[in-house]
């Protein structure tokens, strides 16, 4: 399998999970929590917080994986979040029955 379209599939997998937890306000801990915090307090979009920080760690990264991977990571961290700052909008979905 291309490596490639392996790091974009797992980026658009990951981000439509991720997208569901945080359209019924709830994720998996940590910044999941804190970039919906902020998306509904001060209107910062989650998917835009979270690539900024998944970018801080994973530049960091770059001190022990090869650049081939790190830019793999790159790609499919870029692709998840993507998907939540283009789809998780405000009243686009409650989630409430």
């Amino acid at each position: 399998m291309n490596a490639s379209y392996a790091a974009i599939m797992a980026g658009t997998l990951c981000g439509t999970g991720m997208l569901m937890l945080f359209r019924h306000r709830t994720g998996l801990g940590g910044i999941n929590i804190l970039a919906i915090f902020l998306q509904e307090n001060f209107g910062l979009r989650a998917g835009y917080f979270q690539l900024a920080v998944d970018l801080a760690i994973l530049s960091v990264a770059f001190l022990v994986l090869a650049p081939d991977r790190l830019l793999l990571s790159v790609l499919s961290a870029t692709v998840l979040n993507l998907i939540l700052a283009i789809n998780h909008r405000p009243g686009r979905y409650l989630g409430v029955s």
